[in-house]
């Protein structure tokens, strides 16, 4: 079995930079077609290769990749997501990620982090808890070290 297949069915077949799903079937010379992210310059990660479409894995060569928060979430003041990941993955503990004017607002946005952090940082367990502050609500991620 390829590279790829192995990486693609570990990965769910979805796109670790934007979260969509990667057809297995589409070519690999396709902008949306499948290929493998080599982290070689991080030799702390403990995932080697992620799987990415074609267009992503070669835009993030040339831009600092962003994690973006989904529109559908009320969330103030959003943390940058590859810093939170790369600070928890080598430090681990706690850190704050967000506001929300809601409990509820808070909680989607927290369950999401968790889904999402899943497929960012395959291996990391990570866990979200909205903690009440100043008339708002506070969503902080926290992973033991690894």
């Amino acid at each position: 079995m390829s590279l790829l297949e192995d990486v693609g069915k570990r990965d769910g077949w979805r796109c670790w930079v934007c979260d969509e799903p990667v057809d297995p079937d589409m070519s690999v010379n396709d902008p949306r077609g499948p290929s493998v992210d080599s982290r070689t310059a991080d030799r702390k990660a403990k995932v080697a290769e992620r799987l990415a479409h074609r267009a992503c894995n070669t835009r993030k060569g040339a831009v600092k990749v962003v994690i973006a928060w989904p529109d559908r979430l009320n969330v103030v003041e959003p943390a940058p997501l590859i810093t939170v990941a790369e600070r928890l993955e080598r430090k681990g503990g706690r850190e704050l990620v967000a506001r929300c004017p809601s409990k509820r607002d808070a909680q989607e946005a927290a369950d999401w982090l968790v889904d999402r952090f899943s497929r960012l940082v395959p291996g990391l367990p990570v866990t979200a808890t909205v903690d009440t502050g100043g008339g708002q609500f506070l969503i902080a991620l926290a992973t033991g070290r690894r």
